[in-house]
């Protein structure tokens, strides 16, 4: 459980990958005229995270308001990209709430919910839409090196997750936007007409 003060909650934007599918970093993709870079960057600010990380590795990308910390094993997948952002938090972090640069429908109020259940005293926060599990998640500090310790290849918290799930406080996030991933550039069309 998290203590009675339970420190800054910081934001870690996962925006590594080369978007092999995409056929472009998907940091540098526009969604409704702002890069997908800024718009979760600005997601998580708006949210409530001070400060905000974004890592990165295929592309070099620089946002204003958010601190950029470069994976230089991005190729190897996800999970060098988390393991690299909770490294790089500071002290004062209590906890970091982990987001997916290819989401761009999900907005501020699923990060508010998932910080009000870490203020509550939840040490692990998983956003859900529908019943359904998806990102955001919150993670506690006292909870990182189990996390980092687990994430390999192109997963990021899932094995964490899974392994404890007693942990784990579920955030009905229904209202909240959507979880939607863009992989390809018919998801970036469709997506892009909702």
């Amino acid at each position: 459980m998290a203590t009675a003060d339970p420190g800054d909650v910081a934001g870690v934007l996962l925006a590594a990958g080369s978007g092999r599918r995409m056929g472009t970093p998907k940091a540098l993709v526009e969604f409704e005229g702002e890069r997908l870079a800024d718009r979760g960057v600005r997601l998580l600010a708006e949210g409530g995270c001070d400060p905000v990380l974004i890592v990165l590795g295929a592309a070099e990308v620089r946002v204003p308001g958010a601190v950029a910390v470069r994976n230089p094993e991005w190729a190897t997948g996800m999970g060098s990209s988390l393991r690299a952002g909770l490294a790089a938090l500071p002290a004062s972090a209590g906890a970091a709430v982990i987001a997916l640069v290819d989401q761009p429908l999900v907005r501020p109020e699923a990060v508010r919910r998932l910080i009000a259940a870490y203020r509550a005293g939840a040490a692990v926060a998983v956003a859900c839409y529908g019943g359904a599990p998806r990102n955001p998640v919150l993670i506690a500090r006292e909870h990182f090196v189990e996390v980092a310790a687990l994430a390999r290849g192109d997963v990021g918290a899932r094995p964490f997750l899974r392994a404890r799930p007693e942990l784990v406080t579920r955030v009905d996030c229904d209202g909240a936007g959507d979880p939607a991933d863009l992989d390809t550039p018919d998801d970036l069309r469709v997506l892009g007409s909702r």
